[in-house]
């Protein structure tokens, strides 16, 4: 059974049924999905739904919806992802323009690399983000990740620019033990 984990203002859980309507208005908006592949028809975002919650089943994970624990309100989707033929193991993340930020991103991206590492033992972790996407760069920054340079997605995203941001499981356990030093 997929995990719920739980952080400060936030409930993951794995994406479902209900999180049709709010995952379809999310890759609607063409500001959210500037980054992250551009719009999608319904039909579109549908299927990709689907392979999030399927991926669970076959690879073991996937990312997980965001909930905002004080409303019940769905503000994004964060967390572990590696399709067939992805550069590497990501931690991924998009949050609703609605919700932007006020560090949920950054919450739940915590929460899943301690996941990634700590429950699936991933050794390395990638976030694959377009050059010109400063927010998505500043994040992976402040997760203590660095750049490493130009990278390929598998088809059908092919042609979307986008550098590799990464870091090892034993760097991010030494930033995490610094931190929790503080």
């Amino acid at each position: 059974m997929p995990p719920v984990l739980h952080t400060e203002r936030l409930i993951l859980r794995p994406l479902s049924g209900e999180d049709l309507e709010d995952w379809v208005a999310f890759h609607a908006d063409p500001v959210t999905m500037e980054f992250l592949g551009g719009v999608q028809e319904r039909s579109a975002a549908w299927r990709g739904l689907c392979a999030m919650r399927g991926s669970w089943d076959i690879a073991g994970f996937a990312m997980f919806a965001l909930i905002e624990r004080s409303s019940g309100r769905w503000i994004g989707r964060v967390g572990p992802w590696q399709p067939d033929g992805w550069p590497g193991t990501e931690i991924g993340w998009g949050v609703a323009r609605a919700f932007a930020g006020r560090g949920y991103a950054h919450e739940a991206a915590v929460a899943t690399m301690d996941y990634a590492v700590d429950v699936l033992g991933w050794s390395d972790i990638i976030h694959t983000i377009h050059p010109d996407n400063a927010g998505s760069i500043a994040l992976a920054k402040r997760l203590g990740s660095e750049n490493r340079g130009p990278t390929r997605l598998p088809p059908p995203m092919g042609d979307f620019r986008v550098d590799a941001w990464g870091q090892s499981a034993d760097a991010w356990r030494a930033r995490r033990a610094g931190q929790s030093a503080r």
